[in-house]
Order: structure tokens, then C-alpha cells, then sequence
């Protein structure tokens, strides 16, 4: 199959699955309301894509690691609800409609997010899997969304906004806050089929790479991208402490490059691994 087909029945698996989701006719029918409307707002995917093939070429059974790319696509979600929030980036649209608050009020989103982050980890914990991965899951999870993760980067990222950072700073702020999540998808997979530690390794080198590609091919479309094919306003980056800041754009596309191939070198461990190496090629030109 092409890669457009295996990209497009991956998410048609993915939003399938999402759509079982918070439909109870419950009185707080207003709470998942809110979940699921970001929830289900479309976007790529890649979180619970790459869950769903690292599981596969680890050997395992991908529909049994479906609640496992669930809960970090929930996580993903959490995040951006926050992150558009008054009191962090302010933003009144994304992926081409009103953000959340704008529709629920700042209290229901704040409350949304809080509920999909929790709903993660019994996501993970309804797994048709060994016990052991379920606990492996959980400590993974918690970890690289947590204060040492995920949201530790976000707050290095809030606290510089009145400072200058070095490089190191900034990759330290782009390894937690994106990369972090990015590895936990990939390390879910693995754990899923049961995979073994080297595989573990490998992945979490590919994400670290292809998360950093990823966050600088961000920041260079908030520049250069084009806000309707974003869903986004576009130049929101510009006080924010990036690599294009600090560099320009000819030296942040010769990064991406290179990090690229670092993703693409450290799959030497998986078995039949070209979708991931596209993956990680369409990523780094991608236009939204």
C-alpha cells in the first residue's frame, strides 16, 4: 500500500475508535460535550499512529494497543485545550474552529481537559494486555506528561517568554514539552506487543529526534505557514523563545534534516520500519 493509504486507514482507526467515546446520556452531558469536541476536531493523528505502528512492528496485536494510542491522543488533546486558555497562549482558534473556551466558557475547558487526562490512564488500564504492561504503561505515561515531562516543558516554556534562552534551553524546553509525549506514543506501542528493552531505547531515540523536527518545522510555520491551511493564527510564536528565533529558517531546515535522519538511523531495530522512516520525512515538509 501506498503511504497516503496506510496514513489514512490508521486515522479512519484512530477516529473510530475516539467515536465510542463520552456518549453516555449522563447530567454533566455538558462536560463531554466539551471532551469530545476537541477530541474529535479532526488533526493527524500522529500520536496514536505512531502507538498503533510501533505495536505493529514490535509483533504485537494493534487493536488491543488501541486504548493505548487513545489515551495519549486524550493527553494530546488536554493539552491544547490548556494551552489555548487566556491565561497561557490566548488563542481563539484551533484546527480551523473556535477553541474550546470560546465555545464552553473558560471553566467547562478547564474541566474538559482535566477529564481527559484522567479518562487517559483508565484508558490504559481497560487494556485487553498483561498486567505488567498496563503498569508499564501507567509509570511511562505519567511520567512523560508530568511535571518532568509534558507539562514541566510547558512551564519552562511560559517562564521564558520575558528571558532570552540559549540553544540548550530551548531544546530542553522542545524535549519536554513536545518530544516528551511524542516518545510516550512511541514507547507505548512497544509496550503493547511486549517488546523488548533495545526496542524501548530505539524508539525513545527516533521520538526525541523526530520530536525536536517536528517542533522546529512548527515554529518555521508560524512564520511561513499559511493560517487557513493551519486552522490557526500564525506569527502567535513570534516573542516565543525558538530555534528560528535564535537562527532563521535556512538553519532550522538544515536542523530538521538532520534530525530527520537521526529518527530515521535509530530504527535499525524494527523489521519492516518504511512507514516510519516516510513518517518521519512527510513530517519534516509538511505545510500544517
Amino acid at each position: 500500500m501506498m503511504f497516503k493509504d496506510i496514513m489514512a486507514d490508521y486515522q479512519k482507526t484512530v477516529e473510530d475508535y475516539l467515536k465510542t467515546l463520552f456518549t453516555d446520556d449522563v447530567p454533566q452531558k455538558q462536560l463531554f460535550d466539551a471532551m469530545r469536541y476537541s477530541l474529535l476536531a479532526g488533526g493527524k493523528r500522529i500520536r496514536p499512529i505512531l502507538t498503533l505502528e510501533f505495536c505493529r512492528v514490535c509483533g504485537g496485536d494493534m487493536e488491543k494497543a488501541l486504548p493505548f494510542a487513545a489515551a495519549i491522543e486524550m493527553v494530546h488533546t488536554y493539552s491544547l485545550i490548556h494551552d489555548d486558555l487566556p491565561c497561557m497562549d490566548n488563542d481563539d482558534y484551533r484546527r480551523g474552529r473556535l477553541t474550546n473556551h470560546k465555545v464552553f466558557g473558560e471553566a467547562n475547558a478547564v474541566l474538559a481537559g482535566d477529564a481527559l487526562l484522567t479518562a487517559a490512564f483508565g484508558s490504559l488500564a481497560k487494556a485487553e494486555l498483561p498486567a505488567d504492561r498496563i503498569c508499564k504503561a501507567v509509570a511511562l505515561l505519567s511520567k512523560r506528561a508530568g511535571e518532568c515531562g509534558m507539562v514541566g516543558g510547558q512551564v519552562l516554556d511560559l517562564a521564558g517568554e520575558q528571558l532570552v534562552l540559549t540553544e540548550e534551553e530551548i531544546y530542553n524546553v522542545h524535549r519536554l514539552k513536545t518530544g516528551a509525549l511524542i516518545s510516550a506514543a512511541c514507547q507505548l506501542g512497544v509496550i503493547a506487543a511486549g517488546g523488548t528493552q533495545e526496542q524501548l531505547d530505539a524508539a525513545d531515540r527516533y521520538a526525541e529526534a523526530l520530536g525536536l523536527a517536528f517542533q522546529t518545522r512548527d515554529d518555521m510555520l508560524d512564520v511561513l505557514g499559511d493560517s487557513g491551511k493551519m486552522g490557526k493564527a500564525t506569527g502567535m510564536d513570534e516573542n516565543k523563545n525558538t530555534f528560528v528565533r535564535l537562527y532563521g529558517v535556512g538553519a532550522c531546515s538544515r536542523l530538521i534534516e538532520k534530525e530527520t535522519q537521526k529518527s530515521i538511523e535509530a530504527l535499525t531495530a524494527f523489521e519492516d520500519s518504511d512507514f516510519l522512516k516516510e513518517l518521519s520525512m512527510k513530517l519534516a515538509i509538511r505545510e500544517c
